[in-house]
Parts: C-alpha cells; sequence; structure tokens
C-alpha cells in the first residue's frame, strides 16, 4: 500500500510541476517565435512598400524598437511581368543569381493567387522568405529576406528548451522519489505500528482463548447442568470458536502484511504447482457446493507453475472458491478458470447469485466490510469480512493483484493475475 502511495505521490508531482515547466518554456518559446515572426513580417513590409533607394539609418528619429525590427537583412526588387528586372534597392545585402532566379520564376506563377508571404529552404543551411505586391501597371516588387539566422535560433532554443526540461524532469524525480520517503514517514510508523499491534494482539489473545475454550468443553460433559446453562455454556461455546476463527484470522491478515512490507522469512519462495492447487481447492469444495445446489465447472490449464508460499497460495484459491460458493444462487454453475496469458497466469472465479452494489464493489477488498445484507453472521455465510482481504494481500506479496467486477448479466467475478515462474 505504501510504495502505492509512494508511486502515486511522485506521479503528481511529477505531473504538476512538469506541466507548470512545459507551459513556461512553451510561452517563452512560442513569444520568441512570435517576436521574430512580427520582425520579419514588418521589415518586409517596410521594404515592399518602400523606397529602394532608401539605406537603413543609425539613429534616424525612430523607436528604438521600430529601429531594431527594421534590422533585417533583405533584398528588394522590381520586376514586370514578363519576368525582366527592373530595378533593385541599394545592396544592402548580395543574393545568389540561381537563388533569385528561382524565387522570381516562383513568385511570377504565383502572382494571381495575391500577397502572401512565401518560405523557402534552399538547402539545409539558407532559409529565405520571400513576399511580392503590385506596384503599378505591368510592375511587381519582390522583396527577399534571410531568415536562416532567426530560423537557426529558434531551433537551437528548441533544442535547449527540450534539454532543460528534460534534465529538470530528471532532477525532479529524484527530488520527488526523496520527498516522497520523508513524507510517508509518520505514514509508514503507523502503519508498521498498526501490524505489529494486530499479530502481537492476536498471538495474546490466543492463551486466554484456548482456556476458554477447553472450559466450555469441559462444562458441556457435566452432566449436572440445567438445559438453561447448557445454552448458556453451548453459546459462549460458540462464540469462543468464532474468536478463534478471527484471531486465526487476523494473524494471517498480519502475515500478508509483514511479507508486503518486505520482512525476511515471513513468506516461502519455492516453485508452487499453481493449476494442482486450484484443482484440489475445486474439488475440496465440490461437495459443499452440491448440498446447496450449485455445481463447480472446472476449467483449468495443467503445469502452471508459482514461484511462491504453497500455503498462501491455496488458500488464496480457497478463498475466492468458497466465497463464490456462499453467495451463488441455486441451481447456478460455478466457473473456475486458470489459465497462462504470457509470462503471467489468470485465475477467474465468477458465480451468479445477488451482484455487488458499485459502492460496495469499491471497498470489497477492504478488511471487516461486508455488504447490509452479509452482516448477519450464520451458518451460511458467517465471517469477518476478512477472507477477500486477506486474498488481496496474498496476491499482492506474490507480485500480483486482484480485482472484482459484478453485474446482472455476467455476475460476480473474482481475477487474480499472477507472474509465472
Amino acid at each position: 500500500m505504501l510504495r502505492s502511495l509512494r508511486i502515486k505521490f511522485v506521479a503528481i508531482i511529477m505531473v504538476l510541476v512538469g506541466a507548470v515547466l512545459i507551459t513556461v518554456l512553451g510561452s517563452s518559446f512560442f513569444s520568441t517565435w512570435q517576436t521574430q515572426r512580427d520582425m520579419t513580417q514588418e521589415a518586409i513590409e517596410r521594404a515592399l512598400h518602400g523606397d529602394l533607394r532608401q539605406r537603413p539609418m543609425i539613429a534616424d528619429g525612430r523607436s528604438g524598437d521600430q529601429q531594431g525590427k527594421a534590422n533585417l537583412l533583405l533584398v528588394a526588387v522590381d520586376v514586370s511581368e514578363d519576368g525582366m528586372l527592373l530595378e533593385s534597392n541599394d545592396a544592402q545585402a548580395i543574393i545568389d543569381s540561381d537563388v533569385l532566379a528561382d524565387v522570381l520564376q516562383e513568385a511570377l506563377t504565383d502572382f494571381a493567387e495575391g500577397n502572401e508571404t512565401q518560405e523557402l529552404h534552399i538547402n539545409e543551411e539558407v532559409h529565405i522568405v520571400w513576399k511580392s505586391a503590385y506596384l503599378q501597371t505591368g510592375v511587381w516588387r519582390v522583396v527577399i529576406a534571410d531568415t536562416s539566422a532567426a530560423y537557426y535560433s529558434l531551433s537551437s532554443l528548441f533544442v535547449k528548451d527540450i534539454t532543460i526540461t528534460i534534465a529538470a524532469m530528471a532532477m525532479l524525480l529524484v527530488i520527488s522519489v526523496g520527498l516522497s520517503s520523508w513524507v510517508l514517514k509518520p505514514v509508514q510508523r503507523a502503519w508498521d505500528q498498526q501490524r505489529r499491534f494486530v499479530a502481537d494482539a492476536s498471538h495474546e489473545l490466543k492463551t486466554p482463548l484456548a482456556v476458554i475454550i477447553a472450559n466450555t468443553q469441559i462444562l458441556q460433559k457435566d452432566s449436572t447442568l440445567s438445559d438453561d446453562s447448557k445454552r448458556w455454556v453451548q453459546s459462549t461455546a460458540d462464540e469462543s470458536a468464532h474468536m478463534k476463527n478471527l484471531v486465526e484470522e487476523l494473524l494471517e491478515l498480519a502475515r500478508t502484511d509483514e511479507s508486503s512490507a518486505g520482512t525476511q522469512g515471513v513468506m516461502q519462495k519455492v516453485e508452487v504447482d499453481f493449476s494442482e492447487l486450484v484443482e484440489s481447492a475445486a474439488l475440496e469444495f465440490d461437495a459443499i457446493a452440491f448440498e446447496r445446489g450449485c455445481f463447480i465447472d472446472e476449467s483449468i490449464e495443467a503445469g502452471i507453475h508459482v514461484t511462491g508460499d504453497p500455503e498462501w497460495l491455496g488458500r488464496l484459491a480457497k478463498i475466492l472458491i468458497d466465497n463464490a460458493v456462499k453467495y451463488s444462487a441455486s441451481n447456478k454453475t460455478i466457473t473456475v478458470k486458470l489459465a497462462r496469458e504470457g509470462r503471467r497466469c489468470t485465475y477467474v472465479v465468477n458465480n451468479h447469485g445477488q451482484t455487488i452494489d458499485p459502492e460496495d464493489l469499491e471497498h470489497i477488498f477492504d478488511r471487516f466490510y461486508r455488504t447490509d445484507k452479509a452482516r448477519s453472521r450464520d451458518a451460511k455465510t458467517g465471517g469477518f469480512g476478512l477472507g477477500l482481504a486477506i486474498a488481496k494481500g496474498i496476491a499482492t506479496s506474490h507480485g500480483g493483484d486482484i480485482t472484482a467486477t459484478s453485474n446482472d448479466e455476467d455476475g460476480t467475478t473474482f481475477t487474480v493475475v499472477l507472474p509465472c515462474s
């Protein structure tokens, strides 16, 4: 459970901080790209509608922002409709004749489409932008701007942002893992104390319970007791037996908790024929199911082995079949399936009876949780609400998981997934 909490804690921090970091860096990149685009557009518009003979002047009276935006390496030329070069600006830059010819040819082809800015990659190193405008009858102006520096500046900025994001997320992951360990220390301590309390209390209760059970057995054999006294003694014996079962289940639950926490020596780790355990459990409950008017249908794939504790795995198989038999309707079939799926095996137990409400299904594996109609302890469904909690603990301690579904059409299904050895 604590491992799951740590994973959720780290995931939440990574998602929240990562989203903020990506938003900030993404906004910065977008702002830079937009600024570069605006600068290019304004410089091209000035050349497109200005005087070709006008040269840029330092401190020409414009604001610093406007002056900066006009600083761009570009060439403006006037051409006729038949492609003849009429005039060019006063050589702010020299353009390759082949590049100029290619741009003018494309511009003359696209004149009918209006004054749209066109981007053109000459090769892997040169990136230019051109725009055309109709000046007067038979005369078009084409402005060509070299945006390679801005283009590769943005590319470099993008790579740096990605690098910063990856490095920051890696550092954040390390910090989050350490922080999660520190934050959950009180929870870990409380969980350990609770687990030790359950185990210690259960052990301490075993001795007085053994004395009470022994005394009631002696009293039951006393022939001098009246019938009323015998009823009281029998009631005490019954409740003592229930209490003994509860203590044993609490001890087993404490053992599964210790195994999940990684305590050495709690769980055996041997290769177990899980197919044989499931088949044996189904055979054991076959007679009980028959007495209650139910039938067990087995579909067990042979030779499925699991690494773990044979006693616990056998208990896991029995808990689910026992639960299915208790709550199955009469004349219904209980299905028990075991199959290999890649490196994992799936153990499924299904029965048809009263369905479990969705709000109850969420807590079905909680300790001492029972649905309202199952709270009265009787001979048929008597228990303490610990069986499924123990089953979940066993599945988790063996590196697997258990889930439950319930509806009118498919009935109630418990599915255990375990890694195969």
